[in-house]
């Protein structure tokens, strides 16, 4: 008779992936009220080399970027990492990226990824490059992840229960309550855009 073997344990150091704009904020804010986990939010952007992925045991990194540094994230960690993916519905993170398009990702995506698009397709409509960046992103942590043992995905529409299976899935301890009470907050949200001012009268 043959006995069943048991699941391996899950990897301590776990990597959330996501666009960006889906609750990957709010997500830090709750896991900073772990007792046996630290947690980061974009900290590591600014390293190069295999400092990128540096990360210590018992460690959640949250960084929408690690989705253009896959290839380099599978040969550091592959199959020895815990990987989240973090999603919010496409056509809600598209909208909500259109509202601050002139800065940080969106924009290097509209103006350099895809280059010269200005002047190639003057008539492509804003959310149409940030559903084309949604939806590349998307596919990119997906295409990563198929092969991977250790992965769950966490919806922001469904962050609270989600919260509470990941803390299950990775043994988290510490104050639950403080860090559920977190995830209804709204963290890092979309401001309304400012109207411009009318250029005044006699200035170039």
């Amino acid at each position: 008779m043959f006995r069943k073997s048991k699941p391996a344990p899950t990897p301590t150091r776990i990597f959330v992936l996501c666009t960006g704009r889906c609750g990957s904020m709010t997500l830090s804010r709750a896991t900073a009220h772990l007792d046996n986990y630290t947690s980061d939010h974009e900290a590591m952007t600014h390293r190069t080399g295999p400092d990128r992925f540096n990360i210590p045991e018992h460690h959640i990194e949250i960084d929408n970027r690690l989705a253009w540094l896959l290839g380099r994230l599978e040969r550091e960690w592959g199959d020895n990492a815990a990987y989240i993916h973090l999603t919010r519905a496409p056509e809600a993170t598209a909208q909500s990226f259109a509202k601050r398009a002139n800065q940080g990702i969106l924009k290097a995506y509209r103006n350099d990824i895809l280059a010269r698009s200005k002047q190639r397709a003057p008539k492509t409509k804003l959310i149409e490059y940030c559903r084309d960046y949604v939806d590349t992103v998307t596919q990119n942590i997906d295409l990563f992840l198929r092969d991977k043992t250790h992965k769950m995905d966490m919806t922001l529409e469904n962050i609270g229960p989600d919260f509470d299976r990941m803390c299950n899935w990775i043994g988290a301890t510490g104050d639950l309550e403080a860090a559920r009470a977190e995830l209804h907050v709204q963290h890092n949200a979309t401001l309304p855009s400012k109207p411009r001012k009318p250029a005044k009268k006699g200035l170039l």
